[in-house]
């Protein structure tokens, strides 16, 4: 019998990913507006809260049942802290000291990282050299980021730097988690149960580091926050499942190489972000590092003619 061919990207699912790069990208750029009136936590809650209701709205419409069991709901909760809570809690302070081009670029990581992870901690997706190789230029590329003056001169700059990275491990384990505990509810009940989990962590958090949210604030910051709720969280929720649907998995990683360019064009050409030449060997460094785990192009320029 022979093996069905793997998912491809047609047009349809390339504009898809565009998309979903354009607003995974812009999360990064919205944020750095937020900052200027709303601190880190409170612009996490933000985004996180204002997902919910719609999110809701997409799981009423479909017609599915919401999950009454509690194991159900404590999976969600340590789902919402894993893939919402903690990095974008990470990210956004990182943000406070570094651009958020070179958040988008460290945050590349997640993927590559990410395979690593599971393949410690997942026996269907075994850790392979392709994988290890994968993750030392990951490593190779965030060393050349960080520079080496990061081992003899800490600074703020570099603790940003440590909590964007912080922030993808944090994405990896979320993955995994997803995987072993909710593979078997619909990924849109997930997507929403997880905010859900992640806003019950956020708001007691939230409320004693921050104190409570300032709601008398300019338009453009709350047009940030909305963005980012709205087109970098629900409506990135809702692209990244029908990506999955129709190009698979492995097809959806590519997102990871598309986010850094959104996110840098959009802090150079509205932010007056500059990055250094550092910042961009390191993500051709940090893209090659996925190329290799990925391994499809390996394999493509490996493969002999017939």
């Amino acid at each position: 019998m022979a093996q069905p061919s793997p998912p491809t990207i047609d047009l349809a699912s390339g504009l898809l990913l565009v998309g979903l790069a354009t607003v995974w990208g812009g999360s990064f750029f919205f944020a750095e507006i937020a900052l200027t009136e709303v601190p880190p936590l409170t612009i996490a809650l933000h985004r996180i809260f204002w997902a919910v209701p719609v999110l809701f709205l997409v799981v009423w419409w479909q017609g599915i049942d919401i999950p009454r069991s509690v194991n159900t709901w404590m999976c969600y909760l340590v789902m919402g802290a894993l893939n919402n809570a903690i990095p974008f809690s990470l990210i956004f302070w990182g943000q406070t000291s570094i651009s958020s081009g070179l958040a988008s670029i460290l945050n590349g990581t997640t993927a590559v990282f990410g395979a690593v992870v599971a393949g410690l901690l997942l026996v269907n997706e075994p850790l392979t050299s392709r994988k290890l190789i994968g993750a030392l230029f990951g490593l190779i590329g965030v060393a050349v980021i960080m520079g080496v003056e990061a081992l003899t001169q800490f600074s703020v700059q570099h603790l940003g730097q440590l909590a964007v990275m912080g922030a993808a491990l944090s994405y990896a384990f979320a993955s995994v988690w997803g995987k072993r505990f909710l593979s078997d509810y619909p990924p849109v009940l997930n997507a929403f149960g997880m905010l859900v989990g992640s806003t019950i962590l956020m708001i007691p958090t939230t409320f004693v580091i921050d104190g409570v949210p300032e709601v008398h604030l300019s338009t453009g910051v709350w047009a940030a926050l909305l963005a980012l709720a709205i087109l970098s969280t629900a409506l990135a929720y809702l692209l990244y499942f029908k990506i999955l649907a129709r190009a698979g998995a492995a097809n959806l990683m590519l997102v990871t190489l598309l986010i850094p360019p959104v996110a840098v064009t959009l802090g150079v050409m509205f932010l007056n972000e500059t990055l250094g030449y550092e910042a961009m060997l390191g993500f051709g460094i940090i893209a090659i590092g996925l190329a290799i785990t990925d391994g499809r192009l390996l394999d493509r320029l490996s493969a002999k003619p017939s």
